[in-house]
């Protein structure tokens, strides 16, 4: 036995409802991905044990799509571009699945799911598939189990995999996390000089979009002339890759071609070097992290005297009769 079989997880069980789900993403088939997608979002103990099991059974399968991470404010036209990127990728031979996640309300905890309307003829393309989740008020701008949701569709041969936020404005970093290429779309007229440098999501995205050209193309031109220059005052993500800043109008379905293509010169440009399986293995390892993390905080509020005593702590923390650092190293204590 090597070191690396002695670490190995054991592989999940998976029974013959499941091994059916498997098979039915493996052909291709949109129901059992429908399904599968569903037993993973699902926060019922036993469907995580199962989706753990398909996921296992998928992965292999896994890993040959590009994944294409959209963001940006509401009202920059995220779905109607994605909708003609989408048609456009259709036209030239590719299978497209769109991830895109709708904000959930932090009243009702309710999500409208709207992305297949305002994408209405993407959604009846055979060769699309759209799955809209609810953010569960996740940060980030990504449903909690975007990641996995991406791999199945992959496993179900869909070759672009577009992933599209919540667009609630510079918080939506998550998302860069878990794609190959970040793309920031920008509005003309959406902010002076000073709003270009802003950094975090500015300075991570590795191609930005003026969307809606065609309303006010000189404005659409200052916008791409302040973003280039505020680019060269933020550290580049890479070496080998100068952000390009270009242009276009999604309604018109003016410009959608070269975006494409500058998302194929970044595969290529990051294949060579090496970079871009470099990234996925970072991406892979920090997901480790983040599930270890969650796991972490699951196993700590589910603890009794956690579970017994978080009430009161609670409580004297809002009535200033004791302090948050307080209460939490009290808590923290009872995993000692």
């Amino acid at each position: 036995m090597t070191a690396s079989d002695s670490v190995s997880p054991p592989l999940p069980a998976i029974d013959a409802a499941d091994q059916a789900l498997v098979d039915g993403v493996l052909a291709r088939k949109l129901r059992p991905l429908a399904k599968t997608i569903t037993l993973i979002e699902s926060q019922r103990e036993d469907h995580k044990a199962r989706a753990r099991a398909v996921l296992e059974a998928l992965l292999p399968h896994t890993g040959k799509s590009i994944r294409v991470g959209i963001s940006g404010v509401p009202g920059v036209g995220k779905s109607t571009f994605i909708e003609g990127l989408g048609l456009y990728l259709i036209e030239q031979g590719f299978r497209v699945a769109v991830l895109a996640v709708d904000p959930s309300s932090s009243v009702s905890g309710g999500s409208i799911l709207g992305d297949k309307t305002r994408m209405e003829h993407l959604s009846q393309n055979p060769g699309a598939y759209i799955r809209p989740s609810p953010s569960a008020c996740s940060l980030g701008g990504v449903a909690e189990k975007t990641r996995e949701t991406m791999l199945v569709c992959e496993a179900s041969g869909f070759d672009v995999i577009i992933v599209e936020t919540v667009g609630v404005g510079q918080s939506e970093t998550a998302v860069a996390g878990m794609t190959d290429i970040f793309c920031l779309l920008q509005l003309p007229n959406a902010g002076d000089d000073l709003q270009a440098i802003k950094k975090g999501i500015m300075e991570i995205a590795d191609l930005i979009v003026i969307n809606k050209a065609d309303i006010d193309p000189s404005a659409a031109m200052r916008a791409k002339s302040q973003i280039k220059t505020a680019l060269h005052m933020l550290r580049p993500m890479s070496q080998n890759w100068i952000v390009p800043v270009i242009t276009l109008s999604a309604l018109r379905n003016e410009g959608v071609a070269e975006f494409w293509e500058q998302v194929t010169r970044y595969r290529d440009t990051l294949t060579r070097t090496g970079e871009f399986d470099a990234k996925r293995r970072h991406q892979a390892l920090a997901w480790m992290w983040d599930m270890i993390d969650n796991g972490l905080r699951s196993r700590f509020r589910s603890h009794p005297q956690v579970r017994r005593d978080l009430p009161d702590l609670a409580s004297a923390v809002e009535q200033g009769t004791t302090t948050p650092s307080a209460a939490a190293l009290t808590l923290l204590s009872y995993l000692n």
